[in-house]
């Protein structure tokens, strides 16, 4: 039985891009292929868990028997199509879930994603995806990356900075209001104080 490297389970409300405010359990994996200075993810600290424990996991942070919906399930890290496999989204939809993934594209995620959110950063594999999140900086350097997607997302980088962040964002709402393709997306769940 394969082992996966989790940095954290935990349940709260997506707090970016098309599923904000959306409840939803986050399963974050460890470890990723690139190094993003803004990255919010400890890679130094994980447990090996295998589907069970993953599963028994989320339903512990819940805290909910008989949820009314299908609940959304939040795969991300790191990076996790350096882990996530074709059993483990089986298992995930049989136990209900919408299974849903944050990339950064630079690998193709395994066989049944029900939503796939790409941020790229670089060297993009990934070529479609329900959800394209561009994380930008002063620089804004816009790009779809040839990536077709559904929707399309600018983020504001979170500098730390709260002046600098809000020249970032004051700069992306001008060019969404110039090219309408594109919408906004807040880390709300940073500006409201939420994990």
């Amino acid at each position: 039985m394969m082992g996966y490297r989790v940095n954290d389970i935990f349940y709260s409300l997506q707090g970016e891009g098309r599923n904000t405010g959306r409840a939803a359990v986050f399963v974050r994996f460890s470890g990723c292929n690139l190094r993003c200075s803004f990255c919010d993810t400890d890679f130094a600290s994980y447990r090996e868990m295998t589907v069970d424990d993953i599963l028994d996991e989320m339903r512990k942070s819940i805290g909910i028997t008989d949820y009314p919906h299908q609940l959304l399930c939040v795969l991300t890290g790191g990076e996790p199509t350096l882990q996530v496999d074709a059993e483990l989204i089986r298992r995930l939809h049989e136990d209900g879930y919408v299974v849903a993934m944050e990339s950064n594209g630079t690998r193709e995620p395994a066989e049944g994603v029900d939503w796939l959110t790409v941020s790229p950063k670089e060297h993009v594999e990934v070529s479609r995806c329900q959800e394209l999140k561009v994380v930008v900086d002063e620089r804004m350097e816009v790009s779809d990356w040839g990536i077709t997607a559904e929707e399309y997302f600018l983020q504001p980088c979170d500098t730390g900075d709260p002046e600098r962040n809000k020249a970032i964002a004051e700069a992306c709402v001008d060019y969404i209001k110039r090219h309408p393709r594109w919408r906004l997306s807040l880390q709300t769940h940073k500006l409201l104080g939420f994990k």
